[in-house]
């Protein structure tokens, strides 16, 4: 594996982590909080950082059944985040989540969790 996949991949891994303390947060508490918000930032970050890396060193195709997959678990993170951090400037920290936000929030987490797993297995299975 070249350098900049397993660069991708670490990076992946600590979008992953970022990713599990903000979500896990807001679906805990169900609020907006300062912690929510830099670690799903992080996390959205990383995950476009590790998506760029992959794509780079990659001798295949970007347009794999993976890649479509990476794709639009990123796309729905992404929507997350806008959704939550357009909540906190409108209502200001420490404001409730609606339930709709809520729920697209698990949702998006998990669809992200299986890109991330089947990722890993692609890379074990070889």
């Amino acid at each position: 594996m070249n350098q900049l996949l397993i660069a991708g991949s670490v990076i992946v891994t600590f979008a992953l982590i970022s990713y599990s303390v903000g979500i896990i947060a807001e679906q805990i508490s169900r609020k907006i909080s300062s912690r929510v918000l830099v670690f799903i930032s992080i996390g959205i970050f990383l995950d476009i950082t590790a998506t760029v890396f992959m794509i780079v060193g990659s001798p295949n195709s970007p347009f794999t059944l993976h890649g479509f997959l990476g794709y639009s678990a990123l796309a729905v993170m992404l929507i997350d985040v806008v959704l939550i951090w357009r909540l906190k400037l409108k209502s200001g920290i420490g404001t409730g989540v609606p339930v709709k936000i809520h729920q697209y929030s698990r949702y998006a987490y998990i669809w992200w969790v299986i890109a991330y797993i089947t990722g890993a297995l692609l890379v074990i299975l070889k």
